[in-house]
């Protein structure tokens, strides 16, 4: 009989700033009256929220919510770190590459999860764009 035996660590196979993302969830949360929100679920079944708070023309809050796995977790949390205190410009300039950078060691074969956090990141700035051409119509999302 011939097993392979699984080479495979978990804790040694990530960087640790991909585990301290992977495992953080202090941003997690929903904001109310969010001034840029974002919704989208991916063709893996996970499904990203982010709620976004400006102060002026910078990314005050960015919070977000989850349904999928400790890879999405990992690149929202990255995306968090890297646009919070931004300007809106500078977060329009985020991309999927960027986000796998951040983290170090995002699996290859989970790099979609860092797509799905990036469309949802525009999705909020979009919004959040919007709203301030036409604030009348926040109120009524």
């Amino acid at each position: 009989m011939d097993m392979k035996k699984d080479t495979t660590d978990f804790w040694q196979d990530h960087s640790l700033t991909f585990l301290e993302m992977a495992f953080r969830n202090d941003r997690r949360e929903r904001l109310d009256k969010p001034d840029g929100y974002g919704k989208k679920t991916g063709d893996c079944g996970d499904t990203v929220e982010f709620f976004m708070k400006l102060d002026r023309d910078a990314i005050g809050t960015l919070a977000y919510d989850i349904d999928g796995c400790l890879n999405t977790n990992a690149c929202c949390n990255a995306i968090v770190s890297l646009v919070e205190g931004k300007g809106m410009d500078a977060a329009w300039e985020i991309t999927p590459e960027q986000v796998a950078g951040f983290l170090e060691s995002l699996p290859q074969d989970h790099f979609h999860c860092a797509e799905l956090a990036v469309g949802t990141l525009y999705l909020a700035l979009a919004d959040a764009r919007e709203n301030r051409r036409s604030p009348w119509k926040k109120p009524y999302r």
